[in-house]
């Protein structure tokens, strides 16, 4: 079972996503909060595999928010919801490893997809955000200065690691045990995160970082 929590001030929005989402055999809503700071009051007690979190909350910027998450419970999992498609909300909470970024107004099989991605091990943003083709975004992230399992979920060492090996898709899929859109979904994460264009800068990313021999 996948727990969530979520934030988000308008509260017809958030009674909707949670009756949507407790539909879900697998996906069970442990709570809610209107607002940045009832979630921090709340985070200590929380119990959530993920955090499903709005950006624009009024009481409270996004950064200080994650920061603030971040400095009580480094590994929990997070998924931004917004009504944004620009990228500079992308650029400043990658830094933070939030793991998923996804548009309000995406279907519900894809936020479930999200979900079910993040907590698996892996990250998601929404494909209507272009994140790869802005020249500003490498210079967002310094990953030079990071550890590999600072900016990388397991799950995507390991799909890094076997896309290096030239496994397709359908291979690596069938060796994690996962679906290949997953795998796809995991590939094209790994170029987001590491601001490379393809599959070469991956191979490059993995043999500076000695992932690879």
């Amino acid at each position: 079972m996948i727990t969530v929590f979520i934030t988000d001030d308008h509260e017809m929005y958030l009674e909707g996503l949670s009756l949507l989402l407790q539909k879900q055999p697998d996906i069970k809503v442990t709570g809610t909060s209107l607002s940045g700071a009832a979630l921090l009051d709340q985070l200590g007690v929380v119990n959530a595999d993920i955090l499903l979190l709005d950006v624009n909350l009024p009481d409270m910027e996004e950064e200080e928010l994650i920061k603030q998450i971040r400095s009580r419970m480094p590994q929990q999992k997070i998924i931004y919801l917004t009504l944004m498609r620009g990228t500079r909300y992308v650029h400043k909470l990658l830094k933070y490893n939030v793991q998923g970024y996804i548009l309000k107004n995406a279907s519900v099989d894809e936020l479930i997809s999200a979900i079910r991605t993040v907590a698996g091990g892996g990250s998601y943003y929404s494909k209507e955000i272009d994140i790869l083709n802005e020249d500003n975004f490498r210079n967002t992230l310094t990953i030079e200065d990071k550890k590999v399992d600072e900016i990388l979920s397991k799950r995507e060492i390991e799909v890094l690691k076997l896309v290096c090996k030239e496994f397709s898709n359908a291979e690596i899929a069938k060796k994690l045990f996962l679906s290949i859109s997953t795998v796809e979904t995991h590939r094209k994460n790994l170029i987001a995160k590491l601001g490379v264009q393809n599959t070469v800068g991956l191979v490059k990313f993995a043999l500076k970082n000695k992932l690879i021999d």
